[in-house]
């Protein structure tokens, strides 16, 4: 009982915080099933004055968001994006980590040096530069120029993530495969990838996270063309040039959570531990 009261004031602490994180998402869902006009006139907490009044309450604006022409190319252009945006990010960031965690060569310390310093350069300088590239490449609004700008902004967290982990495994495990002759690219396949497994799934959260709700990187290197547009460009599209419609926005947030939500509970069980463990241990 002792123990129960001195957690007490922590348990209260988190409960509050935890309300303070998710009330605007409680706004934006009860804003989701709200009238146009009444979104305009009052704010969203008023309708727990009458919290049983369902004429208030409608399924209008995600009816809008699904029935909406070009909504269907959209999820799927999302995920041809953020798949393949994942995916190549991953597999070389596990390469690198894995040779700034146990391949000897010169200037290891100071390339894993400039990946970490590269966690701070805001990826809003590189817009421009990267956009005259590809106009020369000519893959400005391709899905390659993005899988590409996602993969660059994406593997120096997944470098550091995983070369913490990956540089943290025993390494006599690791000696002992190399006595009896393994090589690296075995090493690799057969010992760090299985044994990394929670500290990949976990920057996979991540990446598939913010590539799905990326809004800016799409618009940037996409452009407006409808053939490659995600989710997130189409809703923009929707709530109009000057936000006149924006009260869609509250449905279509909701609906394109679905599959953010369904790849985290997917991963969950290995997120938290993947994410300690590549964070405390060096």
């Amino acid at each position: 009982m002792q123990k129960f009261w001195e957690k007490t004031p922590v348990h209260i602490t988190l409960v509050i915080i935890s309300l303070i994180w998710t009330l605007p998402s409680i706004g934006l869902l009860i804003s989701s099933f709200r009238y146009q006009d009444d979104l305009l006139r009052t704010g969203w907490w008023t309708v727990f004055q009458h919290p049983f009044d369902f004429t208030q309450y409608h399924l209008g604006n995600y009816i809008t968001v699904l029935t909406a022409e070009g909504m269907g190319d959209a999820f799927l252009n999302s995920l041809t994006i953020s798949i393949p945006a994942t995916i190549i990010p991953i597999a070389i960031a596990c390469f690198a980590a894995y040779a700034f965690a146990w391949m000897k060569f010169p200037g290891r310390q100071l390339l894993f040096i400039i990946v970490v310093a590269l966690l701070v350069v805001p990826l809003q300088m590189t817009l421009i530069p990267i956009l005259n590239g590809y106009r020369v490449l000519g893959i400005s609004g391709s899905f390659l120029g993005v899988w590409l700008a996602h993969t660059a902004y994406g593997m120096p967290l997944g470098i550091y993530l995983l070369r913490n982990y990956i540089g943290a495994l025993p390494k006599d495990l690791i000696e002992a495969a190399a006595v009896d002759g393994a090589s690296h690219l075995k090493i690799f396949t057969k010992i760090i990838v299985p044994l990394s497994t929670p500290a990949i799934a976990s920057f996979a959260v991540f990446q598939f996270l913010w590539v799905w709700n990326d809004l800016l990187v799409a618009l940037v290197y996409l452009g407006g063309t409808p053939d490659v547009a995600p989710v997130t460009i189409q809703l923009s599209n929707m709530i109009g040039s000057r936000g006149q419609d924006w009260h869609i926005l509250t449905a279509g947030a909701f609906i394109s959570m679905i599959i953010p939500l369904l790849v985290f509970f997917a991963l969950q069980k290995y997120f938290v531990r993947g994410l300690l463990a590549g964070s405390v241990k060096s």
